[in-house]
Parts: C-alpha cells; sequence; structure tokens
C-alpha cells in the first residue's frame, strides 16, 4: 500500500512507490503502479475504477488498497479481475473458473471446491434456530438511523435477505424508505436456506462495492453465506447493518468469532446491537427528548 493511501500517481522522478509482487509481497519501485487492487477482496481494477473511488472517497477501502505494475502480476499474486471496471476481464475468469469446476472428477477436489460449510455436528449443538419475525416500524427507523449518522456519508446499499416472508418484507420495506430519503441501492440479492458453496450470492452482493450492506435473514442462512463472505470477496462487516432477526448470540457462534465483528443492527423496539468479538450486544432506544 502507498503511505498516502493514495492511488500512485504519474511518474515523478526521485519518488518511490510501494508495489506488490508475483509473490503478493511489497517491494519499493520507482515508477508508480498500472492497477489498483484490494487485499481482502483479493481484486483488481483499474486505478479510475467509480466504484473503487467512490468507496475511498467515502473512508472506505483505503486500509486494504494495493498497486500491481501490470496485470500479469496482480494475476499471479492470486488476484481476479474487477466486475465494475474489468468487465470483459472479469467474464473470462469466471467462465475459466467455472470451466475447472466442471472439469473436476473425484471427491476430494469436489470437497476442496465448497465453502466452508457449517457442520451437522455445529448445528445440532445450538439447537433449533428461530425464523424471522415480521419486522417493526421502530426497527426500520432505528436501522435507518444507523444508516444516516452524522459523518457517515452512505449513499449506496446492496440490500440482502432470506427467502421467507419475513426477511422478504423488511429488504422491500427498508430499500423503499431507503430510495424515498435519495439513497441508491445498488442491487437486491436474496438467497436459500441451504446451498452448495454460497459463492454465487456472495460474489453478487459484493460486486459493485457498495457504501454499506443491509441484511434481513434467518441465522443459518446468513451464517453459511457470511462464511463464504470473509473467505471469497470484499465485503466487511464493520459496513454491513441487520435486522433484529440476527441479534442472536449464536450466529457468531455459528460463523466463528472474528467472521461478524463490527456488524451492527436495530431491535424490534428500536434499540440497537452490534457483534464484538463474538458476542452480541443490544443498546436501548435512544429518548429523543433527553
Amino acid at each position: 500500500m502507498n503511505p498516502d493511501d493514495r492511488p500512485p500517481a504519474p511518474y515523478e522522478p526521485g519518488r518511490t512507490y510501494t508495489l506488490l509482487g508475483r509473490s503478493g509481497t511489497p517491494y519499493l519501485s520507482a515508477t508508480p503502479g498500472t492497477l489498483g487492487g484490494h487485499r481482502r477482496g483479493r481484486l483488481y481494477g483499474r486505478l479510475d475504477c467509480p466504484s473503487a473511488l467512490r468507496a475511498v472517497s467515502r473512508g472506505h477501502y483505503v486500509k486494504h488498497r494495493v498497486f500491481f505494475p501490470d496485470e500479469a502480476t496482480a494475476v499471479a499474486a492470486g488476484f481476479r479481475p474487477c466486475a465494475v471496471c474489468l468487465p470483459e476481464e472479469y467474464a473470462r475468469w469466471r467462465a475459466d473458473r467455472e470451466s475447472s469446476h466442471h472439469a473436476m472428477n473425484n471427491l476430494s477436489d469436489r470437497e476442496s471446491s465448497r465453502s466452508p460449510l457449517i457442520s451437522p455436528k455445529d448445528l445440532a449443538a445450538h439447537g433449533d434456530l428461530p425464523q424471522p419475525s415480521p419486522h417493526t416500524t421502530a426497527e426500520l427507523a432505528a436501522l435507518v438511523g444507523l444508516l444516516t449518522r452524522p459523518k457517515s456519508r452512505i449513499e449506496t446499499v446492496a440490500v440482502g435477505h432470506s427467502r421467507d416472508e419475513a426477511s422478504r418484507a423488511a429488504a422491500g420495506a427498508f430499500a423503499a424508505a431507503w430510495t424515498a430519503r435519495g439513497g441508491k441501492v445498488l442491487t437486491t440479492v436474496d438467497w436459500p436456506e441451504s446451498a452448495a458453496s454460497w459463492l454465487r450470492p456472495a460474489t453478487r452482493l459484493t460486486a459493485g462495492l457498495p457504501d454499506a450492506w443491509v441484511v434481513a435473514a434467518a441465522l443459518l442462512g446468513f451464517a453459511q453465506l457470511a462464511r463464504r463472505l470473509r473467505r471469497s470477496t470484499d465485503w466487511d462487516p464493520s459496513r454491513t447493518y441487520a435486522f433484529a432477526s440476527l441479534s442472536d448470540s449464536r450466529l457468531p457462534a455459528l460463523t466463528g468469532p472474528d467472521t461478524l465483528h463490527g456488524l451492527r443492527g436495530a431491535t424490534a423496539d428500536g434499540g440497537t446491537w452490534e457483534i464484538r468479538r463474538g458476542w452480541v450486544t443490544a443498546y436501548d432506544p435512544v429518548d429523543p427528548t433527553s
């Protein structure tokens, strides 16, 4: 990452730039990089990528920003093309990836391509998991309030939801409220409670580099999806906001202690909650007259 967290400027004699090499190791260079990347999401793109620049301008993304001298180096380092600014390269990468998956012909290869699914043993340890309840007016207002706090600078969101009726309704209500305020919903993605790898919904949910993610979901499906999101995309739980259905400490227990650190949401009575170090902590509603 460059010391000033900004894309490399045009060549300046005597200036030193920090780039990533083929092994993923930083090194100093007398010439600037030609491509930017996101270390956690393992993706690269143009320095003028509109999604990346929008995220950087809002203070997101920069701590994971890296730079490459060329495309071959980025690919060798294990990064994939950005779906927004390099759509043709991304399409080829995805086609090659799907082709290689189809070519697998033995059980061990197939199992290695799957997401880190939650084992039946772990599921059994947590008993019957609750289904989402219909959201409340106070809950929706508190959720919108989290995204519109002073200096939050959130404009674009991606909305994700389970396929149960309560989650669908909550996601739709949020989208309507957000657009009514002048915000933009980049995409809406749904998912079942069970899937083979969870890669497709995870990729769709993160493709546009939104300012934030909003989730209305059942515990099990989102727990499985969250593990894939952290493993394979640039998703950031600290920029994710959820309805009350996910305010259950069994969620971080199922995903792992660090997977959801920073995730926040609203409670049915208009309060808020957050996940810190594997625990869900709830906060009472704020009295506007106090």
